[in-house]
């Protein structure tokens, strides 16, 4: 499926925006809110865009985990083709639980532990992305240990400043804590030659997120590239190329990063190496696919400012208060020509970064009316937190006309299962003495 022939998630019918046949407002009464709502049919579309742009070349799809680790989608990418791109021990097991099979598992992130190392050595998964000296030589101790042999792929800093709308966000230049320098990285790989547990499997490389431009891509894969074409002079004989995910959608009406136009690029150069490809996508599989249902508790004007306050807030997307990312906000159900005013729609936490949007047009909406906050279906849910005591919220996903609630609301005994006030000996549910 082109992407051209992609429809939105979220269509509006009759006044009201829907998730397949399913209105909104129906799953908002259903399962109250603050909601997660995915349209499972998006995902998958997604994906089978990435596939088909890709068909030309052997490739892994290994869907980053980060960006939305609902079992239920995991499965399903799972049982598509896809593998996964983790970066802990609890997305190893999610994916896992999932029926991800550990040979399409990329284990990436700065900070891996001796117990992450040895447990998805255990699982067998297809290699570790490593991003420091220190990191080779604690895997090449670990693999030591167990006597087995432990895939790898140092993951090289381009020193390149990727095009995306945040510094948080751009991870491929000589400033962020990702990666390592291209003399370092030659330095390890001839150093890992002389270790008998190691096997240099694959090189990577992962520039940031939420690019919209192919030429980053490109140019950071053809520095990787040059650096595989030496190893392999050396005597290496690498297997995979990896090139990170990172693949931009749109926000606020900016054009997505169009799958056929980054393959035009990446393909060429791919198969010229004889590598096989590892991609990792999450935001452009789920990002569109999901949406954020709060409700309105209160309208408040300040002088000549307005604040819609909602019961959702940055404990259940944090994105526009950490990242200043913008998010579309409209009414579920549209009544009709109401005077608009600039407006900050609020969340309940006590914090004055507690935002969902600033400064953003809005038809003035009654308490008890629902908004919708789109492009939530990345980084949202994941991000969430118990903060100010909040149960997180549920996640539904809807299947044409079918609705699956896929998590249920944390209760308020969930908040303090594993504490315990030891000399009362009152003990949350899970707590030990």
């Amino acid at each position: 499926m082109g992407e051209g022939v992609l429809t939105t998630p979220f269509p509006r019918l009759d006044g009201e925006l829907h998730a397949g046949g399913v209105p909104l407002s129906d799953l908002a009464e259903r399962f109250g809110t603050p909601l997660y709502v995915y349209n499972l049919e998006h995902v998958e579309a997604r994906y089978r865009a990435i596939e088909q742009a890709f068909r030309g070349v052997d490739h892994l799809t290994a869907y980053s985990v980060k960006a939305n680790g609902s079992l239920a989608i995991l499965n399903r990418l799972g049982r598509l083709g896809a593998g996964a791109d983790i970066v802990s021990v609890g997305e190893l097991h999610r994916a896992r639980r999932a029926g991800i099979p550990p040979e399409r598992i990329v284990f990436a992130g700065v900070g891996k532990t001796e117990a992450e190392m040895r447990e998805a050595l255990e699982a067998g998964i297809y290699a570790f992305n490593v991003e420091s000296r220190g990191e080779l030589s604690r895997l090449d101790a670990v693999a030591s240990a167990l006597r087995v042999a432990a895939p790898f792929a140092v993951r090289v800093n381009p020193d390149l400043i990727s095009p995306s709308p945040h510094e948080y966000t751009r991870t491929g230049h000589a400033q962020t804590k990702f990666g390592v320098p291209v003399p370092e990285t030659l330095e390890l790989y001839r150093w890992a030659r002389g270790r008998p547990w190691l096997r240099a499997l694959g090189i990577d490389v992962h520039i940031g997120s939420q690019i919209l431009e192919v030429t980053p891509y490109s140019e950071a894969l053809s520095l990787v590239l040059d650096v595989e074409r030496i190893l392999r002079q050396e005597g290496d004989e690498l297997e995979f190329v990896d090139i990170g995910g990172g693949y931009g959608i749109p926000y606020d009406g900016e054009p997505r990063l169009v799958m056929e136009d980054l393959a035009g690029v990446i393909l060429p150069l791919v198969q010229s190496s004889g590598l096989r490809l590892v991609l990792e996508p999450g935001r452009f599989i789920v990002g569109e696919a999901g949406v954020f249902l709060t409700r309105v508790e209160y309208v408040k004007q300040v002088g000549s400012k307005w604040f819609v306050i909602v019961d959702g807030g940055m404990s259940e997307l944090i994105r526009p208060s950490h990242y200043e990312a913008f998010h579309v906000v409209d009414p579920v159900v549209s009544p009709g020509p109401r005077p608009v005013e600039l407006v900050d729609v609020v969340g309940p936490i006590c914090e004055t970064g507690d935002f969902l949007a600033r400064r953003r047009p809005l038809e003035l909406p009654e308490p008890g009316e629902l908004l919708a906050v789109y492009t939530a279906g990345a980084y949202g849910f994941t991000m969430a937190s118990n903060y100010n005591a909040r149960c997180r919220p549920a996640e539904t996903l809807v299947e044409g006309d079918r609705v699956h609630l896929v998590r249920r609301r944390e209760t308020v005994e969930d908040l303090v299962r594993g504490e315990s006030i030891p000399w009362s000996g009152i003990r949350g549910q899970g707590a030990t003495s």
